[in-house]
């Protein structure tokens, strides 16, 4: 039976138009906002968030719909229409791409772990409205990374007023500014209920801007991604409603999804679109690459022996490989989540092929251009650390390889880690 890759046609002119949006608007700003680190990506802004908008709204109106046995019977492609935006996106800028007005990380929260009435409550605000928002999720801190069992933000019930006490600190967060600062946004924290039960103690909970308590106490000077808000954020005696807790807050020690595999949760569905972003990157350094050999007479001979070409053309093969092995694996987990099956599995070898593909594919890019790949006249060099951090957050290169490992050989994370 013969496979497709055929784009739906909904995806593929969706994606098209992404595409004009990176070519027309974020390409042509990319060097100023990579200079001026705390400029936000205006006109992107402004183009966008009426497309956010409106995506949101149908999200929302299709929850609210009664089931429909018709339409289940047809395939999906939301999450494959993310992908490929995305990537494109990407393409185009990928610090630009993460300032994008929507629910980002705190939306997938929701959906992970949210009842219906929180998801029609707080991601609402994301359906309506002129100003732009912008959603946020809070995990890493100074002393907790890879390692989430060592958070230590925690959240107490006061038992008199039934609202939650949040303290501590979360820095790199994405969007975390533009999220309590300058629009009507939301930030998903994660915090311990309960520190003596490891992992089964955490929860997430939605911090809304104007809370008191809640100070971005600084924004983050970054290697890449310089477009994008990256913050530090502390809780101090932050109460928020009891509801404001997504999922169970009864703590169960062999785990629940409410705790660690509701962050879980919310990374199967992230980490399939982060390497989208790796992979719109790395595109973005290859076609650069080729483009530019192309005008220094050097072409890729597709049909010729591998022995027969020269190193700098065995070279683009090999940067096309790897992408291409990216794509199919991103591609692949996508697919599995618009189908609602379990990718746990899946997401992290995508992300960390993407993280590892798109690392290797821009610094060959830069070393193949020799100085005027180093130099700041052309893009290589940025897309050179713009790259870096895909291989870092929503869980490092090396954690997502620890996934791999085992769930395949079927070890649990006391056994292997």
């Amino acid at each position: 039976m013969a496979i497709s890759f055929a784009m739906p046609e909904r995806v593929e002119r969706e994606r098209m138009m992404a595409q004009a949006l990176a070519e027309g608007i974020m390409r042509p700003v990319s060097r100023q906002l990579d200079e001026n680190e705390h400029e936000r990506p205006v006109d992107f802004i402004k183009l966008i968030w009426p497309v956010m908008r409106d995506q949101q709204a149908r999200a929302l109106d299709r929850l609210k719909a009664p089931p429909d046995p018709e339409k289940e019977k047809k395939p999906r492609s939301t999450y494959l229409a993310m992908m490929v935006q995305i990537e494109a996106l990407s393409w185009g800028d990928a610090g630009q791409y993460l300032c994008i007005p929507s629910p980002l990380l705190a939306g997938a929260a929701i959906e992970a772990v949210g009842t219906p009435e929180q998801k029609e409550r707080f991601l609402r605000r994301f359906a309506e409205g002129d100003a732009p928002r912008w959603g946020a999720m809070a995990m890493t801190e100074p002393n907790a990374g890879s390692d989430t069992k060592a958070i230590e933000t925690t959240a107490v019930l006061d038992p008199e007023t039934r609202e939650w006490i949040l303290n501590g600190e979360k820095i790199f967060i994405t969007s975390g500014g533009l999220a309590l600062r300058e629009s009507d946004g939301i930030v998903v924290v994660w915090a311990t209920i309960d520190r003596s039960a490891g992992r089964a103690g955490m929860r997430p909970f939605v911090v809304e801007a104007g809370t008191p308590g809640v100070t971005v106490s600084k924004p983050e000077i970054k290697h890449g991604i310089r477009a994008s808000d990256t913050v530090s954020i502390k809780f101090e005696n932050c109460r928020i409603p009891y509801d404001n807790l997504l999922g169970d807050p009864e703590v169960r020690r062999e785990g629940s999804r409410e705790g660690f595999r509701g962050a879980m949760a919310t990374f199967d569905a992230s980490r399939p679109l982060v390497a989208a972003s790796a992979l719109g990157v790395g595109r973005a350094a290859l076609e650069f690459v080729k483009e530019t050999l192309h005008q220094h007479g050097i072409d890729i001979p597709y049909d010729q022996p591998y022995h027969r070409l020269s190193a700098i053309q065995r070279d683009v093969l090999e940067m096309e490989a790897q992408l291409k092995a990216a794509y199919l694996l991103t591609l692949r987990a996508t697919a599995m989540l618009d189908e609602g099956l379990r990718n746990n599995l899946e997401a992290s070898m995508a992300k960390a092929k993407a993280g590892k593909a798109v690392t290797k594919v821009t610094q060959k890019a830069v070393e193949l251009l020799g100085m005027m790949g180093y130099s700041r006249e052309w893009l290589v060099e940025k897309w050179m650390r713009d790259a870096r951090i895909n291989d870092i957050y929503e869980g490092t290169g090396q954690i997502n390889l620890l996934i791999v490992a085992r769930r395949i050989l079927g070890y649990s994370s006391s056994e292997l880690s």
